[in-house]
């Protein structure tokens, strides 16, 4: 079926069950913002195969709201699906509240499938109905029929992660959990979020593409640990050893009727953003609620000294990896056939040389020339071009090792690059190190620290329309809250720096048609002086790779830009040199040689 028939399809129903507009959401029934290939209704439906956007389907009109990292894509995989793409945050382009504020009419009905939006989603949408004198429905999932070949549940198995790499028992991590929730009051803790409860449990899966997550659901008691989940997915060992820690199996689905069967007695802490809609109303009325952020976010946010210890060595991994890689690439190009698909998997074969190495941390963005100005442009047969010198292949992929996620984008010069492009790839560089370098007071946050990275695009009126940087997790998902650098307030993205966070720093700058520039490396906070001005923090960047320097146009940088170049450039070859063999350390001290 085409785009338009699903559509057409779907309003089928739609006017079967008198409903006038249908949200249709990227999220899975656990907030993610990466779901299994079960959970893709919104690109079922629209065509557009990005990670973030809602689509309203109308009965004569569809819309699709995605954000700036989406917006070349989103055009082009909207073409000829009657589906019109709305440019989150443009100006004069509405929300999707502010949206149907406007048009939701009365005596309308409002559907939506209840496990796949937030509790404060669900809530938004039920206030918009009821102003608008509009009914809602949530209770259902009206895509469904209209995908025949729909793939089924995740059935992998999930695996233990060995304390020596958590860094932390599952015991320890219960009591902290627990004394939170005595301190608000609260003997129950409702989880939904996949990333939570690995964290907690330290398990891993392989239920979401890339990310090894498992689908499951918990209620946290003070004397005991309700896990619904597919039994099938843990062996016996590791069954055994989750049953020592009080984990009690249920099966996945079950949650839905037991929050039923919650009493007075029980004081449930929520979180609004990480729960969603329809669990959330099937707590019985009568029982009270504590509004409370999810306790394990902030917890796993900031490493603990064993997680830091494998960080760094799963960055230094990688490293080796990409160095590797970027002679290869050097050294080859115009030599052999190289493509896209081909480049992302030479990567990876290095990566994989490291040992321990489980497999990308999220899905490889390999992409050459004009494709790089698509800030998430993911290459598949159909478009996977081969490579020719003369301009720009930008790579932003990252690795799952046992140590630790990697999250790391380097954009390199195939050739003699034109003036305009070595411009860019230089501003975006100072961008970069601009920010890695701060030195600022404890309880400064992202949103306080973004201008330093900004500053050099904002001083020539330029701007890149994504954010700076996010938190990355420990074998959890790519993007981790609750910290980050934007300019722009974002709920959930705005936690103070406390030391051991890792968060990237990935400037970029975008030219369509023509050329993206993207360098990123992750920083890891750190604690500095402290003197009668308070506390003094900097960030250690961990991620040792050199910045292409045949795509460097000196002239652009100031003494301070050149020192903060090559500090970073002798520590590159101070780390990474000793792990590799005679060429490669050459070809390193070309790469990383003084400016």
């Amino acid at each position: 079926m085409t785009v338009p028939e699903r559509l057409s399809a779907l309003r089928k129903i739609m006017k079967e069950k008198g409903i006038t507009m249908l949200i249709v959401p990227t999220a899975d029934f656990h907030q993610s913002e990466y779901v299994g290939e079960h959970f893709k209704e919104r690109m079922f439906i629209t065509g557009f195969t990005g990670s973030a956007g809602t689509a309203l389907i109308g009965l004569e009109e569809a819309r699709l709201w995605t954000d700036g990292r989406y917006f070349i894509q989103a055009a082009k995989q909207l073409e000829g699906t009657t589906v019109q793409l709305m440019k989150m945050f443009e100006p004069g382009v509405p929300s999707l509240e502010a949206f149907l504020e406007e048009h939701l009419k009365e005596g309308d009905t409002l559907a939506f499938d209840g496990r796949a939006v937030s509790v404060g989603e669900g809530q938004e949408y039920a206030r918009i109905a009821e102003k608008k004198k509009a009914k809602i429905l949530y209770d259902e999932d009206f895509v469904d029929p209209v995908w025949k070949d729909r793939p089924a549940l995740s059935e992998e198995p999930a695996f233990d992660l060995d304390e020596k790499y958590a860094g932390e028992s599952v015991s320890s991590k219960m009591a902290r959990i627990r004394k939170e929730m005595e301190d608000a009051g609260c003997n129950t803790h409702i989880v939904s979020t996949l990333d939570d409860t690995c964290w907690t449990l330290n398990i891993r899966g392989n239920d979401i593409e890339f990310f090894p997550l498992v689908l499951s659901y918990a209620i946290v008691r003070m004397d005991r640990f309700d896990l619904y989940i597919d039994e099938r997915k843990l062996d016996k060992a590791l069954q055994e050893k989750l049953a020592k820690d009080g984990v009690v199996l249920h099966p996945y689905n079950a949650i839905y009727e037991d929050v039923k069967k919650l009493s007075d007695k029980d004081i449930v802490m929520i979180d609004p953003s990480k729960l969603n809609y329809a669990l959330f109303n099937n707590i019985p009325k009568s029982v009270k609620t504590v509004e409370k952020r999810n306790p394990a976010i902030l917890m796993k946010a900031i490493k603990n000294p064993v997680e830091i210890e494998n960080i760094r060595k799963a960055q230094i991994k990688d490293s080796v990896a990409h160095l590797r890689f970027m002679k290869w690439l050097k050294e080859n190009i115009g030599k052999i056939k190289i493509t896209e698909m081909s480049a992302a998997a030479k990567l990876d074969e290095f990566r994989a040389e490291m040992g321990n190495f489980i497999r990308p941390s999220f899905e490889p963005i390999s992409s050459f020339g004009p494709h790089s100005a698509i800030v998430h442009y993911t290459s598949s047969p159909e478009t996977d071009v081969e490579f020719h010198t003369g301009t720009l292949y930008l790579s932003d992929t990252g690795a799952g090792f046992y140590e630790g996620s990697t999250d790391i984008t380097r954009t390199f010069a195939l050739g003699e690059v034109p003036q305009q492009m070595k411009d860019d790839f230089t501003l975006v560089a100072i961008s970069n190190l601009h920010l890695a370098n701060a030195k600022f007071l404890e309880g400064c946050s992202g949103l306080t620290l973004d201008i330093l990275c900004r500053q050099p695009f904002w001083d020539r009126n330029l701007n890149f329309n994504h954010g700076t940087g996010h938190g990355v997790g420990y074998l959890l998902n790519i993007h981790e809250g609750p910290m980050g650098f934007r300019w722009k307030y974002r709920a959930g993205e705005v936690e103070a720096f406390q030391e051991g966070m890792i968060i990237t720093d990935e400037p970029g700058f975008y030219v369509e048609g023509s050329h993206g520039i993207r360098l990123e490396n992750e920083l890891l906070a750190r604690k500095g002086e402290k003197n009668e001005y308070g506390q003094f923090m900097y960030f250690e960047t961990i991620s040792l790779i050199p910045f292409d320097l045949d795509a460097i146009n000196p002239d652009m940088l100031n003494a301070e830009d050149k020192k903060l170049l090559n500090d970073y450039h002798a520590r590159v070859y101070e780390t990474i040199a000793p792990l590799l063999k005679e060429d490669e350390k050459e070809f390193l001290k070309k790469y990383t040689r003084a400016i």
